[in-house]
Parts: structure tokens; C-alpha cells; sequence
């Protein structure tokens, strides 16, 4: 199958399953999801959805238990907004880059009191010997030119 169309339909799978999760889906369990993307594997069998939660982890177990018992409804409603011979299998699946940008997001201000503490024992700093030692050198050699 074109991988263009596998895209299309995959962004729709993320639509509808984001419809359903808003409005037909009323497990006590399910938290603030948010579905993120959307994938579907070129021969269009199986899709897989990935999806993050804001709260605990607690919150998140109990949402991936919702949508696990949910597949079955999702699915079948997938199946026929998209009118496919073979409606894809679909896997949920946390996304995880939420966490990975946590982790970037602190390793830059690690980064920075680090260069902030760096910048603070350089102050009032002397160079060892000259500031410049080659300057004399080139110095020198112009006048022995002359």
C-alpha cells in the first residue's frame, strides 16, 4: 500500500479515536488523555495510537486499563468511519517524548547553573602570564624585518 494514503488514514484513526475518547467513551478510569499520533503499518492491519495522560501514575495505569478494555468499541467504530475492507488492529501505546522533553528541559538548566557557576569563579580571573604571549612575539619579528 502507498505510504501517503497509510498516513492519511492513520491521521484520521487519530481523530476519531480522539472523538470517541472526548465524547462516547465514559470509563470512570480514563484521565486526561490526549492522543498524539497516530501509526499505521503500510499493509494497513495494525494501527497503533500513542496517547499521553497529565496526571499521577496511578492516573495513567487506570487510563491504559480504560483504553484497553475500550479497543473493542474504538475499533469498531474506526471501522466504519473509514469504510475499509479490514479494519486495523489497534494497540495504545504511551507516548513517551512528554517525558524525554522533561529530561532535555532539565538537563538545560542543569546546564546553565553550571555555566552561571563557572562564570562566577572566573570573575576577577587573571591570566597566568600575558594575556596575549604571541603578541610580543610578532612584535619582535616585524622588527627584525626591518
Amino acid at each position: 500500500m502507498d505510504a501517503a494514503r497509510a498516513r492519511k488514514l492513520a491521521e484520521q484513526i487519530s481523530q476519531i479515536v480522539a472523538e470517541m475518547l472526548e465524547r462516547r467513551i465514559k470509563d470512570p478510569r480514563l484521565g486526561f488523555v490526549t492522543v498524539t499520533e497516530a501509526r499505521l503499518t503500510n499493509d494497513l492491519r495494525e494501527a497503533t495510537v500513542f496517547y499521553t495522560v497529565y496526571g499521577t501514575d496511578q492516573e495513567r495505569a487506570d487510563t491504559a486499563m480504560a483504553l484497553a478494555s475500550a479497543t473493542g468499541i474504538i475499533r469498531s467504530e474506526v471501522g466504519r468511519q473509514l469504510g475499509l475492507r479490514h479494519t486495523p488492529s489497534l494497540e495504545f501505546v504511551a507516548d513517551a517524548l512528554p517525558d524525554t522533553a522533561q529530561r532535555v528541559e532539565d538537563l538545560v538548566i542543569q546546564a546553565k547553573h553550571a555555566d552561571a557557576e563557572l562564570a562566577r569563579s572566573r570573575q576577577g580571573a587573571q591570566y597566568a602570564g600575558d594575556p596575549d604571549p604571541y603578541r610580543k612575539h610578532a612584535e619582535a619579528e616585524d622588527a627584525d624585518e626591518d
